[in-house]
Protein backbone atom coordinates (compact mmCIF):
# COMPACT_ATOMS: atom_id res chain seq x y z
CA UNK A 1 0.00 0.00 0.00
CA UNK A 2 1.14 3.56 -0.65
CA UNK A 3 1.72 5.95 2.26
CA UNK A 4 0.68 3.39 4.84
CA UNK A 5 0.81 4.47 8.48
CA UNK A 6 0.71 2.14 11.47
CA UNK A 7 1.09 2.75 15.17
CA UNK A 8 3.16 0.07 16.96
CA UNK A 9 1.29 -2.22 19.32
CA UNK A 10 1.42 -1.11 22.93
CA UNK A 11 3.38 -3.48 25.12
CA UNK A 12 5.42 -6.50 24.10
CA UNK A 13 5.71 -10.13 25.04
CA UNK A 14 7.78 -10.97 28.09
CA UNK A 15 10.37 -13.00 26.21
CA UNK A 16 9.81 -12.53 22.49
CA UNK A 17 12.07 -9.56 21.59
CA UNK A 18 14.56 -10.05 24.43
CA UNK A 19 17.59 -12.26 24.93
CA UNK A 20 16.44 -15.52 26.52
CA UNK A 21 19.62 -17.58 26.50
CA UNK A 22 20.95 -17.43 30.12
CA UNK A 23 24.59 -17.54 29.01
CA UNK A 24 24.19 -14.60 26.61
CA UNK A 25 22.25 -12.63 29.22
CA UNK A 26 25.08 -13.03 31.74
CA UNK A 27 27.61 -12.04 29.06
CA UNK A 28 25.86 -8.67 28.72
CA UNK A 29 25.45 -8.16 32.44
CA UNK A 30 21.77 -9.04 32.50
CA UNK A 31 19.96 -11.21 35.02
CA UNK A 32 20.44 -14.88 34.23
CA UNK A 33 16.76 -15.61 33.65
CA UNK A 34 13.75 -13.64 32.52
CA UNK A 35 10.80 -15.40 34.11
CA UNK A 36 7.25 -14.57 35.21
CA UNK A 37 5.88 -15.15 38.70
CA UNK A 38 5.30 -18.75 39.71
CA UNK A 39 1.79 -20.17 39.45
CA UNK A 40 1.67 -20.37 43.24
CA UNK A 41 2.35 -16.62 43.72
CA UNK A 42 -1.11 -15.18 44.48
CA UNK A 43 0.32 -11.65 44.68
CA UNK A 44 0.86 -11.81 40.91
CA UNK A 45 -2.91 -11.99 40.45
CA UNK A 46 -3.09 -8.26 41.19
CA UNK A 47 -2.06 -7.55 37.58
CA UNK A 48 -2.97 -8.93 34.17
CA UNK A 49 -0.16 -9.90 31.84
CA UNK A 50 -0.74 -7.06 29.37
CA UNK A 51 -0.61 -4.13 31.77
CA UNK A 52 0.31 -3.19 35.32
CA UNK A 53 -0.94 0.38 34.85
CA UNK A 54 -4.69 -0.17 34.45
CA UNK A 55 -7.47 -2.74 34.58
CA UNK A 56 -10.42 -2.54 32.17
CA UNK A 57 -10.86 0.96 30.72
CA UNK A 58 -13.12 3.10 28.56
CA UNK A 59 -11.35 4.34 25.44
CA UNK A 60 -11.64 7.63 23.58
CA UNK A 61 -9.12 7.71 20.72
CA UNK A 62 -8.65 10.45 18.11
CA UNK A 63 -6.60 9.65 15.01
CA UNK A 64 -5.40 12.21 12.47
CA UNK A 65 -4.06 11.16 9.09
CA UNK A 66 -3.78 12.44 5.50
CA UNK A 67 -7.11 13.36 3.97
CA UNK A 68 -7.33 10.52 1.41
CA UNK A 69 -6.75 7.72 3.93
CA UNK A 70 -9.12 5.90 6.28
CA UNK A 71 -8.09 5.91 9.96
CA UNK A 72 -9.21 3.04 12.21
CA UNK A 73 -8.89 2.50 15.98
CA UNK A 74 -10.70 0.31 18.53
CA UNK A 75 -14.17 1.62 19.34
CA UNK A 76 -16.98 3.21 17.37
CA UNK A 77 -16.45 6.20 15.10
CA UNK A 78 -18.44 9.07 16.62
CA UNK A 79 -17.08 11.93 14.50
CA UNK A 80 -14.94 12.61 11.43
CA UNK A 81 -13.75 15.80 9.78
CA UNK A 82 -11.40 16.88 6.98
CA UNK A 83 -9.46 20.14 7.14
CA UNK A 84 -6.12 21.44 5.87
CA UNK A 85 -5.35 18.19 4.09
CA UNK A 86 -5.90 16.08 7.20
CA UNK A 87 -8.66 13.65 8.13
CA UNK A 88 -9.45 13.35 11.84
CA UNK A 89 -11.69 10.67 13.35
CA UNK A 90 -12.70 9.98 16.92
CA UNK A 91 -13.42 6.45 18.23
CA UNK A 92 -15.14 5.69 21.55
CA UNK A 93 -15.73 2.27 23.08
CA UNK A 94 -19.17 1.38 24.46
CA UNK A 95 -17.85 -1.57 26.50
CA UNK A 96 -14.87 -1.92 28.81
CA UNK A 97 -11.67 -2.85 26.99
CA UNK A 98 -8.06 -3.52 27.90
CA UNK A 99 -5.51 -0.68 27.73
CA UNK A 100 -4.15 -2.31 24.59
CA UNK A 101 -4.62 -0.40 21.34
CA UNK A 102 -3.55 -0.21 17.71
CA UNK A 103 -4.28 2.46 15.12
CA UNK A 104 -4.10 2.01 11.34
CA UNK A 105 -4.47 4.32 8.36
CA UNK A 106 -4.35 3.52 4.65
CA UNK A 107 -6.13 3.99 1.32
CA UNK A 108 -8.50 1.12 1.94
CA UNK A 109 -11.23 -0.58 -0.01
CA UNK A 110 -13.93 -1.97 2.30
CA UNK A 111 -16.10 -5.09 2.16
CA UNK A 112 -19.02 -4.92 4.58
CA UNK A 113 -21.47 -7.50 5.85
CA UNK A 114 -23.56 -8.25 8.95
CA UNK A 115 -23.96 -11.03 11.46
CA UNK A 116 -27.09 -10.79 13.64
CA UNK A 117 -26.84 -7.05 14.01
CA UNK A 118 -23.04 -6.99 14.27
CA UNK A 119 -21.39 -4.88 11.55
CA UNK A 120 -18.57 -6.79 9.84
CA UNK A 121 -15.91 -5.14 7.69
CA UNK A 122 -12.64 -6.03 6.01
CA UNK A 123 -10.41 -3.07 5.09
CA UNK A 124 -7.97 -4.09 2.36
CA UNK A 125 -5.71 -2.96 -0.44
CA UNK A 126 -7.92 -2.76 -3.58
CA UNK A 127 -5.30 -4.90 -5.35
CA UNK A 128 -5.74 -7.71 -2.78
CA UNK A 129 -9.40 -8.84 -2.84
CA UNK A 130 -8.65 -12.55 -3.04
CA UNK A 131 -9.29 -13.70 0.55
CA UNK A 132 -11.78 -11.08 1.72
CA UNK A 133 -14.86 -13.25 1.24
CA UNK A 134 -13.14 -16.10 3.08
CA UNK A 135 -12.45 -13.78 6.03
CA UNK A 136 -16.08 -12.63 6.11
CA UNK A 137 -17.29 -16.25 6.06
CA UNK A 138 -14.85 -17.16 8.84
CA UNK A 139 -16.06 -14.23 10.96
CA UNK A 140 -19.70 -15.31 10.57
CA UNK A 141 -18.93 -18.94 11.36
CA UNK A 142 -16.83 -17.95 14.37
CA UNK A 143 -19.59 -15.80 15.82
CA UNK A 144 -22.06 -18.65 15.28
CA UNK A 145 -19.81 -21.01 17.23
CA UNK A 146 -18.46 -18.76 19.98
CA UNK A 147 -21.70 -17.06 21.01
CA UNK A 148 -23.33 -20.46 21.39
CA UNK A 149 -20.38 -22.21 23.03
CA UNK A 150 -19.04 -19.43 25.29
CA UNK A 151 -20.93 -16.15 25.79
CA UNK A 152 -22.44 -13.19 23.88
CA UNK A 153 -20.14 -10.92 21.83
CA UNK A 154 -19.60 -7.68 23.72
CA UNK A 155 -19.43 -5.31 20.72
CA UNK A 156 -21.59 -4.39 17.73
CA UNK A 157 -18.85 -4.34 15.11
CA UNK A 158 -15.83 -6.40 14.04
CA UNK A 159 -13.15 -5.21 11.65
CA UNK A 160 -10.12 -6.78 9.95
CA UNK A 161 -7.47 -4.42 8.55
CA UNK A 162 -4.72 -5.33 6.11
CA UNK A 163 -1.18 -4.10 6.64
CA UNK A 164 1.94 -4.76 4.52
CA UNK A 165 4.06 -7.85 4.91
CA UNK A 166 6.96 -6.11 6.61
CA UNK A 167 5.84 -8.28 9.49
CA UNK A 168 3.88 -11.55 9.50
CA UNK A 169 1.23 -11.60 12.20
CA UNK A 170 -2.37 -10.86 12.99
CA UNK A 171 -3.33 -9.51 16.39
CA UNK A 172 -6.68 -9.03 18.04
CA UNK A 173 -7.60 -5.75 19.70
CA UNK A 174 -11.06 -4.72 20.83
CA UNK A 175 -13.32 -5.29 17.77
CA UNK A 176 -10.26 -4.65 15.55
CA UNK A 177 -7.74 -7.05 14.00
CA UNK A 178 -4.65 -5.79 12.12
CA UNK A 179 -3.79 -8.62 9.71
CA UNK A 180 -0.62 -8.90 7.61
CA UNK A 181 -1.04 -9.30 3.86
CA UNK A 182 1.58 -12.04 4.12
CA UNK A 183 -0.72 -14.20 6.27
CA UNK A 184 -3.90 -13.41 4.33
CA UNK A 185 -5.17 -11.29 1.44
CA UNK A 186 -2.68 -12.68 -1.12
CA UNK A 187 -3.05 -16.43 -0.53
CA UNK A 188 -4.11 -18.76 -3.35
CA UNK A 189 -7.08 -20.33 -1.58
CA UNK A 190 -8.39 -21.98 -4.73
CA UNK A 191 -5.25 -24.15 -4.78
CA UNK A 192 -5.59 -24.82 -1.06
CA UNK A 193 -9.13 -26.07 -1.45
CA UNK A 194 -8.12 -28.36 -4.32
CA UNK A 195 -5.23 -29.94 -2.41
CA UNK A 196 -6.30 -32.16 0.51
CA UNK A 197 -2.84 -31.85 2.07
CA UNK A 198 -3.06 -28.07 2.41
CA UNK A 199 -4.59 -26.15 5.33
CA UNK A 200 -6.78 -23.08 4.95
CA UNK A 201 -4.71 -20.87 7.24
CA UNK A 202 -6.67 -17.74 6.27
CA UNK A 203 -9.80 -19.18 7.86
CA UNK A 204 -7.80 -20.56 10.76
CA UNK A 205 -6.02 -17.28 11.56
CA UNK A 206 -9.25 -15.30 11.21
CA UNK A 207 -11.08 -17.67 13.56
CA UNK A 208 -8.17 -17.58 16.02
CA UNK A 209 -8.17 -13.78 16.16
CA UNK A 210 -11.97 -13.71 16.56
CA UNK A 211 -11.50 -16.16 19.44
CA UNK A 212 -9.38 -13.54 21.20
CA UNK A 213 -12.48 -11.34 21.51
CA UNK A 214 -13.34 -13.83 24.27
CA UNK A 215 -9.91 -15.10 25.35
CA UNK A 216 -8.12 -11.87 26.26
CA UNK A 217 -10.88 -9.35 25.55
CA UNK A 218 -13.42 -10.86 27.95
CA UNK A 219 -11.03 -12.52 30.38
CA UNK A 220 -7.30 -11.86 30.66
CA UNK A 221 -4.84 -13.99 32.62
CA UNK A 222 -2.86 -12.85 35.65
CA UNK A 223 0.78 -11.91 35.06
CA UNK A 224 2.18 -15.29 36.02
CA UNK A 225 2.96 -18.72 34.65
CA UNK A 226 0.12 -20.10 32.55
CA UNK A 227 -1.20 -16.68 31.52
CA UNK A 228 -1.12 -17.29 27.77
CA UNK A 229 -2.89 -20.63 28.13
CA UNK A 230 -5.99 -18.57 28.93
CA UNK A 231 -5.62 -16.56 25.73
CA UNK A 232 -3.60 -18.31 23.02
CA UNK A 233 -4.49 -21.92 23.81
CA UNK A 234 -8.20 -21.13 24.12
CA UNK A 235 -8.11 -19.10 20.89
CA UNK A 236 -6.56 -22.15 19.21
CA UNK A 237 -9.35 -24.33 20.57
CA UNK A 238 -11.95 -21.81 19.38
CA UNK A 239 -10.45 -21.75 15.89
CA UNK A 240 -10.55 -25.54 15.68
CA UNK A 241 -14.28 -25.46 16.47
CA UNK A 242 -14.84 -22.99 13.63
CA UNK A 243 -12.71 -24.91 11.12
CA UNK A 244 -14.49 -28.11 12.09
CA UNK A 245 -17.84 -26.40 11.46
CA UNK A 246 -16.75 -25.16 8.02
CA UNK A 247 -14.58 -28.05 6.77
CA UNK A 248 -15.20 -31.04 9.01
CA UNK A 249 -12.88 -32.91 11.41
CA UNK A 250 -10.49 -34.17 8.73
CA UNK A 251 -9.30 -30.62 8.00
CA UNK A 252 -8.75 -30.00 11.72
CA UNK A 253 -6.68 -33.16 11.94
CA UNK A 254 -4.37 -31.90 9.20
CA UNK A 255 -3.76 -28.87 11.36
CA UNK A 256 -3.18 -31.08 14.42
CA UNK A 257 -0.46 -32.94 12.54
CA UNK A 258 1.17 -29.62 11.62
CA UNK A 259 0.91 -28.35 15.22
CA UNK A 260 2.23 -31.57 16.73
CA UNK A 261 5.27 -31.67 14.45
CA UNK A 262 6.06 -28.02 15.17
CA UNK A 263 5.82 -28.58 18.92
CA UNK A 264 8.13 -31.59 18.78
CA UNK A 265 10.73 -29.73 16.69
CA UNK A 266 10.60 -26.59 18.83
CA UNK A 267 10.96 -28.23 22.22
CA UNK A 268 14.46 -29.31 21.19
CA UNK A 269 15.54 -25.68 20.83
CA UNK A 270 14.20 -24.45 24.21
CA UNK A 271 16.89 -22.33 25.88
CA UNK A 272 15.32 -21.87 29.33
CA UNK A 273 12.97 -24.67 30.39
CA UNK A 274 10.09 -26.55 28.81
CA UNK A 275 7.09 -26.33 31.10
CA UNK A 276 3.72 -28.08 31.33
CA UNK A 277 0.92 -26.26 29.55
CA UNK A 278 -0.54 -25.03 32.85
CA UNK A 279 2.77 -23.24 33.57
CA UNK A 280 3.61 -21.98 30.07
CA UNK A 281 5.76 -18.82 30.09
CA UNK A 282 4.77 -17.13 26.82
CA UNK A 283 6.34 -20.03 24.88
CA UNK A 284 4.59 -20.15 21.52
CA UNK A 285 5.37 -23.76 20.71
CA UNK A 286 3.61 -24.71 23.95
CA UNK A 287 0.59 -22.41 24.11
CA UNK A 288 -0.10 -22.52 20.34
CA UNK A 289 1.03 -25.91 19.08
CA UNK A 290 0.90 -28.21 22.08
CA UNK A 291 -2.15 -26.31 23.31
CA UNK A 292 -4.07 -27.08 20.11
CA UNK A 293 -3.34 -30.82 20.33
CA UNK A 294 -4.14 -30.93 24.06
CA UNK A 295 -7.46 -29.12 23.72
CA UNK A 296 -8.61 -31.23 20.79
CA UNK A 297 -7.77 -34.46 22.56
CA UNK A 298 -9.55 -33.13 25.65
CA UNK A 299 -12.64 -32.33 23.55
CA UNK A 300 -12.65 -35.73 21.89
CA UNK A 301 -12.17 -37.57 25.21
CA UNK A 302 -14.33 -35.79 27.80
CA UNK A 303 -16.74 -34.28 25.27
CA UNK A 304 -17.14 -30.84 23.71
CA UNK A 305 -20.01 -30.00 26.06
CA UNK A 306 -17.78 -30.55 29.11
CA UNK A 307 -15.00 -28.34 27.74
CA UNK A 308 -17.39 -25.58 26.71
CA UNK A 309 -19.22 -25.65 30.05
CA UNK A 310 -15.87 -25.23 31.77
CA UNK A 311 -15.01 -22.25 29.59
CA UNK A 312 -18.43 -20.68 30.18
CA UNK A 313 -17.93 -21.00 33.93
CA UNK A 314 -14.51 -19.38 33.67
CA UNK A 315 -16.07 -16.47 31.78
CA UNK A 316 -18.90 -16.19 34.31
CA UNK A 317 -16.36 -15.90 37.16
CA UNK A 318 -13.85 -13.51 35.56
CA UNK A 319 -15.14 -11.75 32.41
CA UNK A 320 -14.47 -7.98 32.48
CA UNK A 321 -13.48 -8.12 36.14
CA UNK A 322 -10.40 -6.46 37.67
CA UNK A 323 -7.94 -8.08 40.08
CA UNK A 324 -7.58 -10.75 41.23
CA UNK A 325 -7.15 -11.98 37.66
CA UNK A 326 -7.65 -15.64 36.74
CA UNK A 327 -4.83 -18.16 36.46
CA UNK A 328 -4.61 -21.41 34.54
CA UNK A 329 -5.29 -23.17 37.84
CA UNK A 330 -8.81 -21.74 37.80
CA UNK A 331 -9.60 -23.41 34.49
CA UNK A 332 -8.09 -26.73 35.60
CA UNK A 333 -10.12 -26.55 38.82
CA UNK A 334 -13.36 -25.95 36.93
CA UNK A 335 -12.52 -28.60 34.32
CA UNK A 336 -11.98 -31.25 37.00
CA UNK A 337 -15.38 -30.43 38.49
CA UNK A 338 -17.16 -30.59 35.13
CA UNK A 339 -15.38 -33.71 33.84
CA UNK A 340 -15.53 -35.67 37.11
CA UNK A 341 -12.92 -37.83 38.85
CA UNK A 342 -12.86 -40.34 35.97
CA UNK A 343 -10.68 -37.90 34.01
CA UNK A 344 -8.39 -36.64 36.77
CA UNK A 345 -5.32 -38.45 35.44
CA UNK A 346 -6.00 -37.29 31.88
CA UNK A 347 -6.25 -33.66 33.04
CA UNK A 348 -3.03 -34.01 35.04
CA UNK A 349 -1.22 -35.50 32.05
CA UNK A 350 -2.48 -32.86 29.61
CA UNK A 351 -2.06 -29.71 31.69
CA UNK A 352 0.25 -30.38 34.63
CA UNK A 353 2.89 -32.72 33.21
CA UNK A 354 5.01 -32.93 30.08
CA UNK A 355 3.56 -36.17 28.74
CA UNK A 356 4.84 -37.88 25.60
CA UNK A 357 3.92 -41.10 23.82
CA UNK A 358 5.42 -43.50 21.33
CA UNK A 359 2.52 -45.03 19.44
CA UNK A 360 3.40 -47.21 16.48
CA UNK A 361 1.49 -49.41 14.04
CA UNK A 362 4.01 -52.23 13.56
CA UNK A 363 2.02 -54.23 11.01
CA UNK A 364 -1.52 -55.24 10.08
CA UNK A 365 -3.15 -58.09 8.18
CA UNK A 366 -6.61 -59.19 7.13
CA UNK A 367 -7.95 -62.67 6.44
CA UNK A 368 -11.26 -63.41 4.73
CA UNK A 369 -13.54 -65.66 6.76
CA UNK A 370 -15.98 -68.30 5.57
CA UNK A 371 -18.90 -65.94 6.29
CA UNK A 372 -17.45 -63.26 4.00
CA UNK A 373 -16.23 -60.98 6.78
CA UNK A 374 -12.59 -60.22 7.55
CA UNK A 375 -10.47 -60.93 10.59
CA UNK A 376 -8.12 -57.96 10.94
CA UNK A 377 -5.08 -58.03 13.22
CA UNK A 378 -3.41 -54.70 14.03
CA UNK A 379 -0.05 -55.08 15.74
CA UNK A 380 0.85 -51.98 17.72
CA UNK A 381 3.49 -50.86 20.20
CA UNK A 382 2.87 -48.17 22.81
CA UNK A 383 4.95 -46.36 25.43
CA UNK A 384 4.25 -43.38 27.68
CA UNK A 385 6.84 -40.99 29.13
CA UNK A 386 7.02 -38.03 31.49
CA UNK A 387 9.69 -35.43 30.68
CA UNK A 388 11.27 -32.77 32.88
CA UNK A 389 12.01 -29.21 31.77
CA UNK A 390 15.42 -30.19 30.35
CA UNK A 391 14.05 -33.01 28.23
CA UNK A 392 14.96 -36.00 30.41
CA UNK A 393 12.28 -38.67 29.95
CA UNK A 394 11.08 -41.36 32.35
CA UNK A 395 8.83 -44.15 31.14
CA UNK A 396 5.45 -44.31 32.87
CA UNK A 397 2.77 -46.98 33.08
CA UNK A 398 0.67 -47.07 29.92
CA UNK A 399 -2.91 -48.28 30.35
CA UNK A 400 -5.21 -45.99 28.40
CA UNK A 401 -7.93 -45.92 25.77
CA UNK A 402 -6.40 -44.98 22.41
CA UNK A 403 -8.14 -44.69 19.01
CA UNK A 404 -7.65 -47.66 16.70
CA UNK A 405 -8.71 -47.32 13.08
CA UNK A 406 -9.09 -49.32 9.87
CA UNK A 407 -9.57 -47.54 6.54
CA UNK A 408 -10.05 -47.98 2.81
CA UNK A 409 -7.61 -45.11 2.16
CA UNK A 410 -4.78 -43.54 4.13
CA UNK A 411 -5.92 -40.78 6.52
CA UNK A 412 -4.80 -37.32 5.50
CA UNK A 413 -4.00 -38.32 1.92
CA UNK A 414 -5.79 -37.63 -1.35
CA UNK A 415 -9.07 -39.52 -1.62
CA UNK A 416 -9.59 -39.91 2.11
CA UNK A 417 -12.93 -39.02 3.67
CA UNK A 418 -15.53 -40.30 6.08
CA UNK A 419 -16.68 -42.93 3.58
CA UNK A 420 -13.21 -44.53 3.84
CA UNK A 421 -13.53 -45.27 7.56
CA UNK A 422 -14.32 -48.93 8.27
CA UNK A 423 -13.61 -48.82 12.00
CA UNK A 424 -12.60 -46.11 14.43
CA UNK A 425 -12.98 -46.56 18.18
CA UNK A 426 -11.03 -46.46 21.41
CA UNK A 427 -9.34 -49.66 22.54
CA UNK A 428 -7.55 -50.24 25.84
CA UNK A 429 -3.81 -50.09 25.16
CA UNK A 430 -1.05 -51.01 27.60
CA UNK A 431 2.69 -50.46 27.40
CA UNK A 432 4.66 -52.62 24.98
CA UNK A 433 3.59 -54.73 22.00
CA UNK A 434 0.05 -56.05 21.54
CA UNK A 435 -2.39 -57.11 18.84
CA UNK A 436 -5.85 -55.62 18.36
CA UNK A 437 -8.33 -58.01 16.70
CA UNK A 438 -11.20 -56.65 14.62
CA UNK A 439 -13.97 -58.25 12.56
CA UNK A 440 -14.98 -56.09 9.59
CA UNK A 441 -17.31 -56.38 6.64
CA UNK A 442 -14.61 -55.19 4.20
CA UNK A 443 -10.86 -55.66 3.97
CA UNK A 444 -9.07 -52.43 4.99
CA UNK A 445 -6.15 -50.99 3.06
CA UNK A 446 -4.69 -49.19 6.11
CA UNK A 447 -4.91 -49.53 9.86
CA UNK A 448 -3.27 -47.93 12.86
CA UNK A 449 -3.24 -46.35 16.28
CA UNK A 450 -4.13 -42.70 16.96
CA UNK A 451 -4.49 -42.21 13.19
CA UNK A 452 -5.49 -38.54 13.51
CA UNK A 453 -2.59 -37.41 15.73
CA UNK A 454 -4.61 -36.36 18.77
CA UNK A 455 -1.89 -37.53 21.18
CA UNK A 456 1.54 -36.01 21.82
CA UNK A 457 3.34 -38.76 19.91
CA UNK A 458 7.13 -38.42 19.47
CA UNK A 459 6.85 -39.88 15.96
CA UNK A 460 3.41 -39.48 14.46
CA UNK A 461 4.53 -40.68 11.02
CA UNK A 462 4.42 -44.37 11.99
CA UNK A 463 0.88 -44.49 13.37
CA UNK A 464 -0.70 -46.02 10.25
CA UNK A 465 0.48 -48.96 8.17
CA UNK A 466 -0.69 -50.73 5.03
CA UNK A 467 -2.71 -53.89 5.63
CA UNK A 468 -1.47 -57.16 4.15
CA UNK A 469 -4.12 -59.54 2.88
CA UNK A 470 -4.40 -63.30 2.87
CA UNK A 471 -7.13 -65.82 2.16
CA UNK A 472 -9.15 -63.40 -0.01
Amino acid sequence: MNNYEVTPLLGMSRRGPLLTDPTKRRRYGLAGELRPAKLEDDHAREYNYLSHSADWVSSDITVSTVADQTPIAPGYKVSESVANGRRTARFVSDAKILPFFSMQSARYAVKRDKWRGVDLAVYYDPQHPYDVDTMIAAMKASFDVYTKAFSPFQFHQMRILEFPAYSLFAQSFANTVPYSEGMGFIQNLAAVKRDPDKIDFVTYVTAHELGHQWWAHQIIGADMQGDTMLSETFAQYSAMLTVEKLYGPDHVRKFLKYALDHYLRSRGTETVEELPLERVEDQGYIHYDKGAVVMYRLKETVGEDVVNRSLRRLLAEYAFKPAPYPSSKDFVRILRQEAGPKYNQLITDLFQKITLYDLKAVSASSTKRADGKYDVAVNVEAHKYYADGKGKETEATMNEDVPIGAFLAEPGKAGFGRSKILFLANERIHGGKQTIHLVLNKAPAFAGIDPYNEWIDRNSDDNVTAVGKSGS
